[in-house]
């Protein structure tokens, strides 16, 4: 995964006052620590920001950040957004190094085309949208694709199921649904009945 060079700035003042000016000037406040680095105030430009968090890895996107003419390997975390506007409102970089396994959320991605499950006028439920793995960040994928091409009706793909990239692990529970194929839903009948091919029971 290719870094992203950020540059940042230091010599920002704690404190409320001093972030909304920043803001005001287009730039995000934020603190960059990790390995033994006490936390240090800086800030980044808001538009430079969001363009690094926007590509495919989104917020593991490996960044390089320039802080005082010296380089950090980063990943953005702990990323505040105002409760209306949703814009980031603050960010901490945490430092990493390229040989360490650290923990990261990566979104699942399901792929191919449930033809049994539309077959049988069923539904596709993803149930889980995210997965917490382990890797160096070099090897943090962008996505992790679940291929649901061959699920049926009543089937589930748990996480023991996914196929994870090489060098990459998951401590989540192996029987974890991420997603299942649902039978139809018959209005005011039963769902196993009617998966079945049997009539509900009238009552």
């Amino acid at each position: 995964m290719p870094e992203i060079t950020l540059a940042a700035e230091t010599g920002r003042r704690p404190g409320s006052a001093d972030a909304r000016r920043l803001r005001a000037a287009g730039k995000i406040p934020g603190v960059v620590y990790g390995h033994g680095q006490d936390p240090q105030p800086i800030a980044v430009d808001a538009r430079e920001l969001r363009a690094a968090l926007t590509t495919d890895a989104g917020l593991n996107a490996l960044l390089d950040l320039t802080v005082d003419g010296a380089s950090h390997l980063t990943l953005a975390r702990e990323i505040q957004r105002h409760p209306v506007r949703n814009t980031v409102s603050h960010v901490d970089f945490l430092v990493v190094r390229r040989d360490e396994v650290i923990a990261a959320e990566v979104h699942i991605e399901l792929t191919g085309e449930a033809v049994e499950v539309h077959r049988g006028d069923g539904s596709v439920e993803q149930q889980l949208f995210a997965l917490l793995i382990h890797a160096t960040p070099g090897r943090i994928p962008n996505a992790i694709e679940v291929d649901i091409s061959g699920l049926a009706v009543g089937d589930t793909i748990r996480v023991g199921d996914v196929a994870l990239p090489s060098g990459v692990t998951t401590d989540v529970d192996a029987e974890a649904p991420v997603v299942v194929g649902q039978p139809p839903q018959v209005p005011g009948g039963d769902i196993a009945d009617a998966a079945a091919g049997e009539p509900a029971p009238e009552g």
